[in-house]
């Protein structure tokens, strides 16, 4: 019999948010936190807009990327990172030759011109950068402070702690996330995920730092990469630095995303790795 991807694994690396919890209230919450930057008459508009992201009707999807000062939509090459596609923010398509003049070399990704729409947190941000709101960090650290507070309630996954203990005895588990330490451990207490993991690494500065990251961690564990798991919900963060070093992955694709390139372990949610982590 063929052995578990997690079986197979000596290392195995969690994302946080959207991995280690699924409730989604928190990005409307963040939403709502942005629209309050807006003049009065606009509110009603993004509102509008983000409705139509979340419920897929929009061009903007999880998976593209946003060109805040061209206001265009991309969909990349996953390998060469070249722009194959693009689209107006009304969803009218460009002409290839017209894609070739305006990106002619690969795309480099930042957090505020060139925008990769990883996970659930960008749809609201790239939604509010369309509408010309420079500051969304202010508003994220609201969200997140707020979700720590007793006003938040995070949905606990059932079975979760125990498979991740039992997951301990037997491999090196490790948590790394952009969030800050404080959040971080005041959400692991909400969701009693406390007291688990070897290694927490906060403010991890991914996707730009993964690689690093995760060779570090390979170096400090003494393992080789075929031995490391990644397991995260955002694909450019958390799946493909893994992919380039040669780790195995399960991405949680809540959102049936757009990366036809993967060909890895994908799940719903992490509930459905529980009973692995259980039989090992």
């Amino acid at each position: 019999m063929e052995r578990s991807i997690i079986e197979n694994a000596e290392l195995v690396i969690f994302d946080f948010d959207g991995t280690l919890y699924e409730d989604t209230d928190h990005f409307f919450y963040y939403s709502e936190q942005l629209k309050k930057q807006l003049p009065k008459d606009v509110q009603p508009l993004f509102t509008k807009e983000y409705e139509k992201i979340v419920s897929g009707e929009h061009v903007v999807t999880i998976g593209k990327v946003y060109d805040v000062v061209r206001e265009y939509v991309l969909k990349l090459d996953p390998v060469q990172s070249t722009v194959v596609k693009a689209w107006t923010w009304e969803g009218k398509e460009l002409e290839a030759d017209l894609i070739q003049e305006l990106y002619p070399q690969s795309i480099n990704f930042d957090s505020d011109t060139i925008i990769a729409i990883g996970d659930g947190w960008w749809l609201p941000n790239v939604c509010a950068k369309h509408f010309g709101i420079k500051d969304t960090q202010s508003a994220y650290v609201q969200t997140k402070n707020f979700m720590a507070t007793d006003q938040f309630h995070l949905t606990k996954i059932t079975g979760l702690r125990e498979a991740l203990i039992h997951l301990k005895e037997k491999k090196n588990i490790v948590l790394m996330t952009n969030s800050q330490k404080e959040n971080v451990h005041r959400i692991l207490q909400n969701l009693d995920l406390q007291d688990i993991f070897e290694i927490i690494i906060t403010e991890a500065n991914k996707p730009l730092d993964t690689k690093k990251h995760f060779l570090n961690l390979l170096q400090k564990f003494k393992i080789r990469p075929e031995k490391g798991l990644s397991i995260g919900d955002n694909y450019i963060n958390d799946i493909a630095p893994a992919i380039k070093i040669g780790m195995q992955t399960v991405y949680i694709d809540l959102y049936e995303s757009e990366y036809t390139e993967y060909n890895g372990r994908k799940v719903k949610s992490i509930s459905e790795l529980i009973k692995e982590m259980n039989a090992l």
